[in-house]
């Protein structure tokens, strides 16, 4: 069909006034259930469901947004906090992007951000989170990533995005690189999403000024911490799970 149906016709649902969300949903190719009268309440909960899934996406690249990012953050500094594993957030900068948009204009740009964002996606396993941070920078967190994989799997990230020229209008081609400052979560410490994204992108501005297409990574202190503040830790968080 064209169009999604219009809501089931009972007082309730034209209260909420759906036109819009499901113009929206039809929009971005988001199917409905065919229950809106068999089970309404079905129909509206995928609708609502819908709604929260554009709401987390990047709409140009399909990548999570800066919205979906923090939360993941949030979510993983507290992990790391409770549990003491490693986890490494990259920060991955597109080098003279504007000149892409300056030689072959604002589309081709585009197609540049997809392009990288497919490669950046293609990087990431299950438990991993890639997004579209803004304009032309993107972001990675990768649990369970010891400190001695991390330069690897930077370069890995650098490579597959170097290696995949993109081509933004017939018989021409642009190579793109990327630059990428990564840090890692204080271990057994109460830190916050902000001051973890801050030492990225300190390491991402040293390997814009060393020369771009490189990655620069701040290496984690060793720090011991005692079997009673390891505890501490537990009963301070947001994210705990249920017993």
């Amino acid at each position: 069909m064209d169009a999604f149906p219009p809501a089931p016709a009972s007082p309730k649902a034209n209260a909420l006034r759906l036109e819009a969300a499901l113009q929206l949903l039809q929009q971005s190719g988001v199917a409905l259930p065919e229950t809106r009268q068999s089970d309404p309440a079905a129909w509206l909960q995928a609708v609502l469901d819908g709604l929260c899934e554009l709401s987390s996406r990047d709409a140009l690249t399909g990548l999570a947004n800066r919205r979906q990012f923090e939360l993941a953050l949030a979510r993983e500094v507290d992990r790391v906090a409770r549990a003491g594993e490693s986890a490494l957030v990259l920060m991955i900068d597109i080098d003279h992007f504007k000149k892409v948009n300056d030689t072959h204009g604002h589309p081709a740009g585009d197609q540049v951000l997809r392009a990288v964002g497919q490669a950046l996606h293609e990087c990431i396993r299950p438990m991993d989170t890639v997004a579209r941070f803004g304009g032309e920078e993107f972001a990675m967190i990768l649990p369970n990533c010891p400190p001695a994989f991390g330069q690897t799997v930077a370069e890995r990230v650098r490579n597959q995005v170097n290696s995949r020229p993109v081509k933004v209008a017939p018989g021409a081609d642009v190579t793109v690189t990327v630059s990428i400052g990564g840090a890692y979560a204080p271990q057994w410490v109460r830190s916050s999403a902000p001051l973890w994204i801050e030492r990225a992108d300190q390491q991402l501005y040293r390997a814009k000024s060393e020369g771009r297409n490189r990655a620069c990574l701040e290496m984690p202190p060793v720090s011991l911490v005692s079997a009673e503040e390891k505890g501490l830790l537990f009963g301070h968080s947001q994210f705990q799970d249920p017993e």
